[in-house]
C-alpha cells in the first residue's frame, strides 16, 4: 500500500479522535481499511503458502489448509 494512503487512514484517525468524522470522511476511512486489511491478508497468506514444517526426523511438509 502506498505511503501516502497509509498516511492518510493515521490522518483520518487522528482526525476522529478530535472530532466526529463527516459521512464522506468516514466512507473513505472504510474504503481505505478494507483496502489494507485486503493487502495484509494477502501478505500473510502467501508467507504461510511458503512454510514448512521440519519434523524432528528431519523431514518437512508445507502447511495445509483446514477443511
Amino acid at each position: 500500500m502506498e505511503k501516502e494512503k497509509i498516511a492518510r487512514i493515521n490522518e483520518l484517525a487522528r482526525k476522529s479522535k478530535e472530532a466526529p468524522l463527516s459521512p464522506d470522511e468516514l466512507a473513505e476511512q472504510k474504503a481505505l481499511r478494507e483496502e489494507y486489511i485486503a493487502e495484509i491478508r494477502a501478505s500473510f497468506g502467501a508467507t504461510l503458502e511458503h512454510t514448512v514444517i521440519q519434523r524432528p526426523d528431519g523431514t518437512k511438509e508445507p502447511l495445509k489448509k483446514k477443511k
